[in-house]
């Protein structure tokens, strides 16, 4: 079959709209790549990206759709990542509470954080956030028709899979530069607490939706 390249155009352009807009995982992606340099944020950008590539392959066998569909599961999915994202915002909270010279002390003595806990905090992120998972519902219902074909499943999936990848580690490598670390030193305590504030907002919200 011929494939209808001003489709996916469309498709992908929203799928961009969707994953690039400022939301919970790519202000996480922004802080740890502002605080704590490129590789950490580049390992939680990992695990974003492996959240979004797992809702868009169930998305892509229906079964999101389905789970979509019952109240009880979608509710259980909201509480347990709005819970969480008011966990990060308490932490952002704290942290713009504390001041540059207390922060280097308590980062100097606390236990580094591996490779693979950052992967799994931004997976985790990720796979709890029903946002995530509806706004892959979209894209495949906008990109699927009746008539669609394995290939052009294949195609935006892999399409989305590489839109995904560009964006999240471009969130951590922009905002990983040197001109970026610098400021984030001089408005850290600012940067945490509207973290605080998006992630307090965005928790809340989804803890008390119904829909």
């Amino acid at each position: 079959m011929s494939f209808d390249y001003h489709h996916l155009f469309l498709v992908f352009t929203a799928y961009i709209v969707g994953a690039a807009s400022p939301g919970p995982s790519n202000m996480r992606i922004m802080g740890v790549a502002m605080n704590q340099g490129r590789q950490p944020a580049l390992l939680l950008a990992a695990g974003v990206i492996s959240g979004s590539i797992f809702w868009g392959s169930m998305a892509a066998t229906g079964v999101s759709a389905v789970l979509a569909q019952y109240a009880q599961a979608l509710g259980v999915l909201k509480t347990v990542g709005g819970a969480y994202l008011l966990f990060l915002a308490i932490k952002a909270g704290r942290s713009a509470l504390t001041s540059n010279e207390r922060l280097e002390k308590e980062i100097a003595a606390a236990p580094k954080v591996s490779g693979f806990s950052l992967y799994q905090r931004g997976l985790l992120m990720h796979l709890t956030n029903p946002k995530a998972l509806l706004g892959w519902i979209a894209t495949m219902t906008l990109g699927l028709g009746p008539q669609a074909s394995p290939k052009t499943v294949g195609i935006i999936l892999a399409g989305c899979a590489v839109l995904s990848v560009t964006i999240f580690c471009g969130y951590a490598i922009v905002f990983s530069t040197a001109p970026m670390i610098r400021g984030y030193r001089r408005a850290r305590r600012w940067i945490e607490g509207t973290l605080a504030l998006v992630f307090g907002a965005a928790g809340v919200k989804l803890m008390f939706s119904h829909s």
